[in-house]
């Protein structure tokens, strides 16, 4: 295991999973954290911004320096710095965010002051029903639009119609909200709205077990085209959806147009084209035990 991006140690505190395979100080479980709002996952602190947490997501504290966490993102590994003022005490959620923002309010109704805002994927737990609105645990009072939530467990596969939902956001590096989303953010929140596994970033995306297709063969909704560096999603009829930086926003486009353009950049041509086996998402609940080993 060598990837940065999922090796869960910084020199001096890695992840239990790592004794006997990397170099530390302290072994640890880590502690649970939800993330109280957005915030970037950074390679070091302060220094380039990896990924996107959202509101909700989990992330595994292994060690707290002043006031950045190391640890790495429940939902898919990734590794890396989180500012420590974003973390939450830990709850298991039970509704889901469907719109591709929101806001949560400090009343139930529409006209209340907006606290936090909220996004496509932001895992909740619902602590009571107030006709149209639901309160949600956090550190404030807060409440969201019953409307705006379906339950954790919901699935439907249907990859391209929650790509559709992120339509006009606009292109952000590492982004993963509706304020702002890049090209494998995006396949990756369309994948865990329709309740299916999927990895982070691109070149994993491509790795992912299914179909290679061929340039003849024709896509189908769901299908993955990709490019060094670059992903899209093929939503039927001879269209795709992507985040990329010439429109600056989620589109959907004629696959021939997208094509022609791309190739003419630095991207290139088309690498590899994917109909993936979908497996359904695993949900993994907040860990209870917490315990350290140093090395001998």
């Amino acid at each position: 295991m060598s990837d940065r991006r999922f090796l869960a140690t910084n020199g001096r505190v890695a992840r239990s999973e790592l004794q006997g395979i990397v170099e530390a100080d302290l072994f640890t479980d880590g502690k649970v954290y939800s993330l109280a709002a957005s915030a970037w996952l950074r390679e070091s602190p302060l220094g380039q911004a990896d990924r996107q947490l959202i509101f909700g997501d989990r992330f595994v504290e292994l060690e707290r320096e002043r006031s950045w966490s190391f640890g790495y993102s429940s939902k898919d590994g990734y590794v890396g710095y989180v500012g420590a003022a974003f973390l939450d005490r830990t709850f298991r959620p039970t509704h889901k965010v469907t719109v591709r923002s929101t806001y949560a309010r400090a009343d139930p109704n529409a006209r209340a002051s907006l606290v936090q805002d909220l996004h496509l994927n932001s895992e909740v737990r619902v602590t009571e029903r107030c006709g149209a609105w639901c309160r949600i645990a956090s550190r404030d009072r807060l409440y969201i639009p019953a409307a705006q939530l379906a339950e954790i467990e919901s699935r439907d596969g249907d990859v391209v119609g929650w790509a559709r939902v992120m339509l006009g956001t606009p292109y952000v590096w590492a982004g993963n909200s509706g304020f702002g989303i890049d090209c494998s953010g995006l396949v990756q929140a369309a994948f865990h709205a329709a309740g299916l596994e999927c990895p982070p970033d691109s070149d994993l995306q491509e790795a992912m077990p299914g179909e290679r297709l061929l340039a003849s063969d024709t896509l189908n909704a769901g299908d993955l085209v990709f490019w060094n560096g670059h992903v899209a999603i093929a939503s039927g009829n001879g269209t795709l959806i992507h985040a990329n930086s010439h429109h600056m926003s989620v589109v959907e486009e004629p696959v021939a147009t997208a094509l022609a353009r791309i190739a003419s950049t630095d991207t290139g041509q088309v690498t590899s084209r994917l109909r993936p086996t979908c497996v359904k998402r695993r949900r993994l609940g907040p860990r209870r035990k917490q315990a350290t080993r140093r090395r001998g």
